[in-house]
């Protein structure tokens, strides 16, 4: 998985598609990234104590790596990530203007 936390990424497909978001948790075993305040959902919320209400809270759910596409920091847009090695280490780089990400 190439994004990592607080990348900024464009969603390609879904509700959402169309808009960018920071990334704010990757989850790499299940191949899904949680966004700041994008695809979210709402969900009833039981009352915790007695006398309580139950309320509707709005939850931002993780979205599948695929949907989304980094957004390149030099060129601002959404590109695919090439991997090349830059002696021991590994550095990330913009498919469309070749910016190390």
């Amino acid at each position: 998985m190439n994004i990592k936390k607080s990348d900024s990424v464009y969603i390609v497909k879904g509700k959402d598609a169309g808009q960018t978001g920071k990334v704010l948790k990757v989850f790499p075993k299940e191949g899904k990234v949680r966004l700041d305040g994008l695809n979210v959902m709402k969900k009833a919320r039981r009352p915790r104590r007695e006398g309580e209400h139950g309320e509707m809270v709005s939850l931002a759910m993780p979205i599948r790596v695929e949907n989304v596409r980094l957004v390149c920091p030099a060129c601002h847009k959404p590109t695919r990530i090439g991997l090349r090695a830059a002696g021991q280490v590994k550095e990330r780089y913009c498919k469309k203007c070749q910016a190390t990400i």
